[in-house]
């Protein structure tokens, strides 16, 4: 199975490392960031899981709820947390989902689908199980982020990108190039200058006819 932008979020049930949980259930009317990783135990992850206990309150902030996954039982992850929070500096305060028959691998096409979960498989059998999930309130996926297992994925990144979603999500607004928050954002095509001049009346700046930009709106 295939998901693309756009795509309802498959949902599903699972243990985690605070319960049980269904996914959209879970998700409530809040956004949700579903971040995966490919076993226990391996060093990118350990340090990835602890920025990400680091970083939960700015999520909070904006309303969005995060889940990790590793393709382990849930008694492993329990285990694992007491290393994350010695070396990193940061207990997990989210669930993690258990996934050793990797039923939501699968379900989001994390992994090949004729992989089958045993406790003799290794990282680098689980080598695709590295994904990150933006999951809107609608239960639409926003964003899909992959990447290999060498390279330590750039979580304020994915707040940077969060934020872009959530501005659009309420603005209809569309941000440039290396955007942060609070710098001007880009006005799409679909909106007429006509359009723009009523949404924007403190006014815009007109590069080309279909590059008009302005300030975030608040």
């Amino acid at each position: 199975m295939s998901i693309r932008i756009g795509d309802e979020a498959p949902d599903f049930t699972a243990e985690t490392t605070e319960g049980t949980i269904r996914f959209h259930e879970w998700i409530g009317d809040r956004w949700a960031i579903l971040f995966s990783h490919p076993k226990d135990f391996t060093p990118v992850c350990t340090t990835e899981l602890g920025y990400m206990a680091g970083l939960k309150p700015e999520f909070d902030k904006r309303g969005t709820k995060i889940i990790g996954l590793s393709v382990d039982p849930v008694s492993s992850h329990e285990k694992w947390v007491g290393d994350i929070a010695e070396t990193q500096g940061h207990a997990i305060n989210y669930p993690l989902i258990g996934d050793e028959d990797l039923n939501v691998a699968k379900l989001y096409d994390m992994i090949h689908p004729n992989a089958s979960g045993s406790a003799a498989r290794t990282a680098a059998d689980n080598a695709t199980v590295r994904s990150v999930f933006i999951v809107g309130p609608d239960r639409k996926v926003k964003a899909i982020l992959i990447y290999p297992m060498s390279a330590g994925r750039n979580f304020d990144e994915v707040l940077r990108l969060l934020d872009a979603l959530q501005l659009n999500a309420k603005h209809a607004v569309a941000t440039p190039v290396n955007w942060k928050p609070g710098e001007d954002v880009i006005i799409p095509t679909s909106v007429s200058d006509e359009d723009a001049k009523k949404k924007y009346p403190q006014g815009f700046r007109t590069l080309k006819p279909y590059l008009r930009t302005v300030s975030q709106p608040k």
